[in-house]
């Protein structure tokens, strides 16, 4: 399933996109980084289904 999340890299929506993509899931991920960070998404920056 392909699955959109919005403020995907804060705290909360980052571990989302993480447990997604673990159960095999397509994540895209929108977030405008006013209070989220691209330390929280970088380990799944390269994964395929992200």
């Amino acid at each position: 399933m392909r699955i959109f999340i919005t403020g995907g890299a804060g705290f909360l929506g980052s571990h989302l996109c993480e447990t997604l993509i673990h159960q095999g899931h397509t994540v895209i991920c929108l977030d405008n980084l006013l209070t989220g960070r691209t330390e929280n998404i970088g380990a799944l920056m390269g994964h395929p289904k992200f």
